[in-house]
């Protein structure tokens, strides 16, 4: 099942994205996936097949300023969470997706909660991988660092961090044939770290985090907590106390896996992922 790479032009912004569809057409609602930082849609590569042979038409962007998306100066784009959250409501309608199941990982992911929140009807269901759920959750150091003024100005123009990150955040080395997709938008301008820097710096993580804490207390449609239970960064307890308070959401831990599932083991994400999303086929 091949996986094509398209740019969809919203407005002022380019947004590349991996796309895989079904061999017949299908009245399965698509799959959109979220990559967080410093990661990109790629992350996905092995997820994306899988959910089109089960027939779902699945679709994983990378984010303004990341990956080979349009990387816009912080004039024309602030990288808030209300900035990501009103660029990915125009994608979805230039995408021409009514209604679609969500699928968020890592610190960005919690930009992903917060349009569910304010788009419920739109959500078929929602699979969530090690993202913050609560107000306890913090920023590794190791990124945190990274928006700091000077020395986050040159961290972020490292390529290297790519592999520091991607590969600090679980106990696994990833490929170099994968790092040099991962490094390319570093390696090819000064733009993808730049953004960077300015989403370390606008990403507002207590704000979000205290919206999406008391936000799914009434949610209705099904939640999979899936915890790669290797990740350094967020705690298990995050995700246990969040399923405990959500109605019909359910918890799977990921054993050995880190922070960024899809990349570590993507054969534990879609043993998950694929009999939760098919659940909803009638």
């Amino acid at each position: 099942m091949a996986v094509e790479e398209r740019l969809v032009e919203v407005g002022p912004l380019k947004w590349f994205c991996r796309e895989a569809n079904p061999m017949n057409s299908t009245d399965k609602p698509p799959v959109l996936l979220l990559h967080s930082f410093p990661s990109q849609s790629y992350s996905w590569r092995q997820v994306l097949p899988a959910l089109a042979e089960q027939g779902f038409r699945a679709i994983a962007p990378d984010w303004p300023g990341f990956g080979f998306s349009s990387k816009p100066d912080k004039r024309d784009f602030a990288y808030t969470p209300d900035a990501f959250v009103g660029a990915l409501a125009d994608l979805v309608q230039a995408l021409e997706v009514e209604r679609f199941s969500l699928v968020v990982q890592g610190f960005l992911g919690a930009v992903g909660l917060r349009y569910a929140l304010q788009n419920p009807d739109q959500i078929e269901r929602l699979a969530i991988f090690n993202t913050p759920l609560s107000t306890t959750a913090k920023l590794p150091w190791k990124i945190q660092q990274m928006g700091l003024p000077l020395v986050g100005d040159m961290m972020t123009q490292d390529p290297l961090l790519v592999d520091r990150l991607l590969e600090g955040g679980g106990p696994y080395q990833v490929a170099d044939k994968d790092l040099d997709v991962y490094r390319r938008p570093f390696l090819k301008s000064s733009d993808a770290g730049r953004s960077l820097l300015y989403t370390l710096r606008n990403l507002q993580l207590p704000t979000a985090t205290a919206e999406i804490e008391p936000g799914f207390a009434n949610w209705e449609r099904p939640i999979l907590v899936a915890w790669g239970m290797s990740d350094p960064w967020l705690p298990f307890s995050m995700a246990e106390n969040f399923t405990k308070a959500v109605p019909d959401a359910e918890l799977v831990k990921l054993e050995e896996v880190g922070h960024y599932a899809q990349e570590d083991w993507y054969e534990k994400v879609n043993e998950v992922l694929l009999p939760f999303l098919r659940r909803q086929s009638h």
